[in-house]
Parts: C-alpha cells; sequence; structure tokens
C-alpha cells in the first residue's frame, strides 16, 4: 500500500469518527487516526500537511484525556508528545501536562517514560536521566528505548547513535503497529530531542 492511500483511508477514518457521539474512547480513536494521517504524509513528503495532522492528534489526545480517561492512560501525552515532536513543534504543553499529572510517581514503567519524556522536552536532562536509569532496570521496558533516553540526557552521541539503531531495528522486526501504519515514530520523536542537543 502507498503513503498517500494509507492517508487517505486514515483521513476517512478521522471523518466518520467526528460523526460519532465524541465521548473519552472517540476522542482518542480520532487521535489515533489524526495520527496515523499525520505519519502517512510524512513518509510521502508532504511534511506541511503532515504538521496539521499530527498538530490534531495532539489535541485529540489532550481532549481524550480530558474527557475522563484512566490516571494511567500514559500512552495519551506520550501520544501528543511525540506528535508534536515529529512535527517539529513546541511539545511543552504536553510534556508539562505529564509532569502534572504526576508521571514521575507513575507505578507504571510507561508512566515514567512519560516522565522521561517529558523531563528531556523541558530540558531537565538530570532528572530525565534518573528516569532513564529507572527504565534501564526494568525488565519489561524496551532496553533500546531506555539506552536512548539516558544517552540523550547524558549528551552521549555515540550511545545514542547504537542505541536507536536497535530501535529503528526493532520497529523493522514487528508486525503491529499503531492504525497499521508502519513507521518507526518512537526514533523519529527519539531524533527531535537528540537534535535540540546536537547529538544527530
Amino acid at each position: 500500500m502507498e503513503w498517500r492511500e494509507r492517508y487517505e483511508r486514515a483521513a476517512a477514518r478521522y471523518k466518520g469518527g467526528e460523526t460519532r457521539e465524541l465521548d473519552e474512547r472517540q476522542l482518542v480513536q480520532l487521535a489515533n487516526a489524526a495520527w496515523a494521517a499525520g505519519l502517512s504524509l510524512l513518509m510521502d513528503g508532504d511534511r506541511e500537511g503532515a504538521t496539521k495532522w499530527l498538530r490534531l492528534a495532539a489535541a485529540r489526545y489532550r481532549e481524550s484525556w480530558d474527557a475522563g480517561a484512566a490516571a494511567d492512560a500514559w500512552g495519551r501525552p506520550i501520544g501528543a508528545m511525540k506528535a508534536l515532536l515529529i512535527a517539529g513543534d513546541d511539545a511543552r504543553e504536553p510534556a508539562r501536562w505529564a509532569i502534572y499529572a504526576e508521571a514521575a510517581n507513575a507505578e507504571s514503567p510507561i508512566g515514567r517514560y512519560a516522565a522521561a519524556l517529558a523531563l528531556l522536552i523541558l530540558d531537565n536532562d538530570e532528572m530525565a536521566a534518573r528516569h532513564a536509569a529507572d527504565l534501564q532496570r526494568e525488565a519489561s521496558f524496551p532496553r533500546d528505548v531506555a539506552d536512548s533516553l539516558a544517552a540523550i540526557a547524558s549528551r552521549d552521541a555515540d550511545a545514542y547513535a547504537e542505541a536507536l539503531a536497535r530501535v529503528r531495528r526493532s520497529f523493522d522486526e514487528r508486525e503491529d503497529f499503531l492504525e497499521d501504519v508502519p513507521v518507526a515514530d518512537t526514533a523519529l520523536a527519539l531524533d527531535a530531542l537528540a537534535a535540540r542537543r546536537g547529538l544527530v
């Protein structure tokens, strides 16, 4: 399937979803569809169009949280942060959202991942490094992602390059992707953070 076709399918899902009751579940489905549309356009070379959809995805993730998402629905602030990072936008608003929601004190690794991402976006590398180190010890969390976060926080370009190569390889080897859009989105978001520190 071509990227333009993937975009058209995602945009159609979004348009259809808007006609339904916009409760918390429907809002996150809209966010996911916008995410898929944005990534598809990005891969098709349309950065301007991709940016619009990724911004929309971030807004819908926030709306879904405010509409009554479970307190541990950390994928939503993560999705918003990643969408804006990939779009090349200011991601501080969803980063502050994650911090205010106490991601740093989350019991789940995914919550602490949200905290680490947020702290890197907010340029608090020292605290981000602590959360990254915690994730490196967490057996249930992808070690390649934890190592990438740690390398960004410590501004170690060589360690980052090695860890990110493993992140990309893991995406190449997987079969399941959000909204069936096979893009290494985590690598794209991490690269945005690394670029701000001159690591790529």
